[in-house]
């Protein structure tokens, strides 16, 4: 039996349809059951309850033997993960995963990254076999601009002339899938791009020719930006970080493309252009 936290998401739910279609126990802990209807319906057991709940986490582990830590980026992330990693020793689990990102590095000081980053250490500290899945900046960000790309042809965001070696979701959930059901993955951290590093002019002109429509970058004004975005994300704390993200991007950071994914699963990562074409229904 496989435990996933993060079911309900684009990534833990593409991990969890590939493990349920290839045959694998799969049960996901989940806040809201009703959010997770569709993972039900497609054969995945539900267990609600409260990842701050020790009680609910220890329950939600009996009878697993292999765990996917998956939470979203907050201000209590590491505690959560760190709660979660003690019930999973207590539980025996034999093989944990944890999503982290390839900026879980001691010298990156933005608040995420130093969460993934102890968050690993934690892991690696409990003794229990683990792997750490660490994609780049996620292709499906830009489903959040699908309005303005669809009704005026642009999107806005603070990046300049930053670039990234973007990552398909569903390619993070098929590695962690992989490295679930296949042997020789413990004490291994996996850094997954896509096939190419991409300025945000090259997202605009990828856009403009699979929709068949010219399709604009916009470099907005970062303390525009974050207004904006600040009406969206529940906590400063997470407008903060995030924000601290595309600072780094526009000053010059990027993660150059790795061999990994092709190493691991025998074919090429997602291209932006194919993950256009794959959602070409919500941008046009």
């Amino acid at each position: 039996m496989i435990l996933i936290t993060g079911a309900t998401g684009k990534t833990g739910g593409e991990l969890a349809r590939k493990l349920v279609a290839s045959g694998e126990q799969v049960r996901a802990l989940v806040r809201n059951a009703d959010k997770a209807a569709a993972l039900a319906a497609a054969g995945v057991e539900i267990v609600a309850g409260d990842g701050s709940d020790p009680a609910a986490v220890a329950k939600a582990l009996q009878g697993v033997d292999r765990a996917v830590l998956i939470y979203p980026n907050s201000e209590h992330q590491l505690a959560l993960e760190k709660l979660f990693v003690d019930q999973a020793k207590a539980a025996g689990i034999k093989h944990i995963v944890k999503l982290s990102s390839p900026e879980a590095l001691e010298h990156m000081k933005n608040p995420v990254h130093q969460t993934h980053f102890r968050s690993e250490q934690f892991i690696k500290a409990s003794g229990m076999p683990w792997t750490m899945v660490r994609p780049n900046f996620f292709m499906q960000n830009f489903l959040g601009n699908a309005h303005s790309i669809k009704a005026e042809g642009k999107f806005s965001m603070p990046m300049g002339e930053g670039r990234a070696a973007m990552t398909d979701t569903r390619d993070a959930g098929a590695v962690i899938a992989h490295v679930l059901t296949t042997p020789g993955h413990a004490g291994k951290s996996y850094d997954i791009t896509g096939p190419a590093v991409m300025t945000f002019h090259d997202v605009a002109a990828v856009f403009s020719e699979v929709l068949g429509k010219p399709v604009t970058y916009v470099n907005q004004d970062p303390d525009t930006y974050k207004a904006y975005l600040g009406q969206f994300l529940k906590s400063s704390w997470h407008n903060d970080a995030v924000c601290d993200i595309f600072r780094e991007i526009r000053e010059g950071y990027y993660m150059p493309t790795t061999n990994t994914f092709k190493e691991l699963m025998g074919r090429e990562p997602t291209s932006f252009e194919q993950f256009v074409q794959d959602h070409k229904a919500v941008f046009s």
